[in-house]
C-alpha cells in the first residue's frame, strides 16, 4: 500500500506541475460557462418565462441547473486529465521500467487509478464550493446539510465511475498525441452527452435513447434533481403539474426509457455496474501489457 501511495503522490505532483494539463482538464467547463454567459443562459430563461411568465426564481433555477451539469462534466474531464501521467509513462517507457523493477505490477497500475480518484475528488469538490457560491450570488438557495451529503455521494460515485471508464480508454493509448485527441473529442462531446449544450428533450428520439447508454448522463440527472428541487418549487408554484413535468423531461432532470422513468436507485445501480465492468476490463487489459 505504501508503494501505491508513493507512486500515486508522484502522479499527482506531475499533474499539478503541468499547468497546461490542469487547464485542459477544465477547458470544457470554461467553454460551457462562456456559452451560458453569452447566450445559452438567456435562451433558457426566456423559455421558462414563456411557460410560467416573468416570475421570481427563474435565474436561480437556471443557475442551479447549470452548476449541476458543470459538476457532471468536471468529474469526467478532470479524471481523464489526471491519467495523462500514465500515457506519458507509457510513451517514455517509464511504465516498463516500473514493471521490471521490484514493484508489483498491480501496485503500479493501482497508483494511476488512485491518483486519478484523488485529483478528481479534490477538484470536483472545489468546483462544488464554487458552484454554491455562484448559485448564492444569483439569489438561489444554498444546499442544506442532507442535500449537500446527497450531492457529495453522487459526486464521489461520478468520479469513481468516470475514472474507471477513462482508465480503460487510456490503457489503449501509447502517445501524448493520442491522449490529446481523446481529450479533445471528449471535451467536445461531453456537453452534448450530458445535455448541457442542448436540452435532451429537443434531440431526436434516437439520440435521446443513445444518451441513456452514456453513464455521464445519469450523473447529470441525479445532480440536477437535487440542485433544482427547491428552485423548481418556487418557479412552478401554482402552475399546472404538467408544466413542471415537461420542463424536467426537456432539460434532463428526469430521464425516461420510453414512458418509464429511470429512478435514482436504478441510476446508482447502473453507475456501480459500469464501474465494476470497466475496472475488470482494465485489469484484463493491463495484465497483458507486456504481450502488447
Amino acid at each position: 500500500m505504501n508503494v501505491v501511495l508513493e507512486l500515486a503522490g508522484r502522479n499527482i505532483r506531475i499533474y499539478l506541475r503541468n499547468r497546461m494539463s490542469v487547464f485542459f482538464s477544465f477547458l470544457s467547463v470554461i467553454i460551457i460557462i462562456g456559452l451560458y454567459a453569452l447566450f445559452l443562459g438567456k435562451v433558457q430563461v426566456d423559455g421558462i418565462r414563456g411557460q410560467v411568465g416573468d416570475i421570481r426564481g427563474i435565474a436561480p433555477l437556471v443557475s442551479s441547473w447549470i452548476v449541476a451539469g458543470l459538476l457532471a462534466v468536471n468529474a469526467v474531464t478532470v479524471s481523464l486529465g489526471a491519467l495523462g501521467a500514465m500515457v506519458n509513462d507509457v510513451e517514455h517507457k517509464r511504465f516498463t521500467d516500473f514493471v521490471v523493477a521490484p514493484v508489483s505490477r498491480a501496485a503500479v497500475v493501482a497508483s494511476y487509478l488512485v491518483s486519478a480518484l484523488a485529483i478528481g475528488l479534490l477538484f470536483t469538490f472545489i468546483a462544488l464550493a464554487a458552484g454554491e457560491l455562484y448559485i448564492a450570488a444569483s439569489g438561489g438557495p444554498v444546499l442544506g446539510a442532507l442535500a449537500a451529503l446527497h450531492v457529495a455521494g453522487i459526486l464521489a460515485l461520478a468520479v469513481v465511475s468516470s475514472a474507471a471508464i477513462m482508465y480503460l480508454l487510456v490503457a489503449f493509448l501509447k502517445s501524448s498525441t493520442a491522449f490529446g485527441v481523446l481529450s479533445t473529442l471528449l471535451g467536445t462531446l461531453i456537453g452534448f452527452l450530458t445535455g448541457v449544450y442542448v436540452p435532451l428533450g429537443i434531440l431526436p428520439p434516437a439520440v435521446q435513447r443513445f444518451v441513456l447508454f452514456v453513464p455521464f448522463s445519469y450523473t447529470a440527472a441525479m445532480l440536477r434533481q437535487v440542485f433544482c428541487e427547491a428552485p423548481l418549487g418556487v418557479v412552478f408554484q401554482g402552475a399546472p403539474p404538467q408544466a413542471s413535468a415537461a420542463y424536467m423531461r426537456m432539460y434532463g432532470i428526469r430521464l425516461f426509457w420510453n414512458r418509464t422513468e429511470i429512478t435514482t436507485p436504478v441510476m446508482v445501480l447502473i453507475l456501480a455496474a459500469v464501474t465494476a465492468v470497466f475496472l475488470l476490463l482494465s485489469a484484463l487489459k493491463l495484465r497483458s501489457y507486456k504481450k502488447g
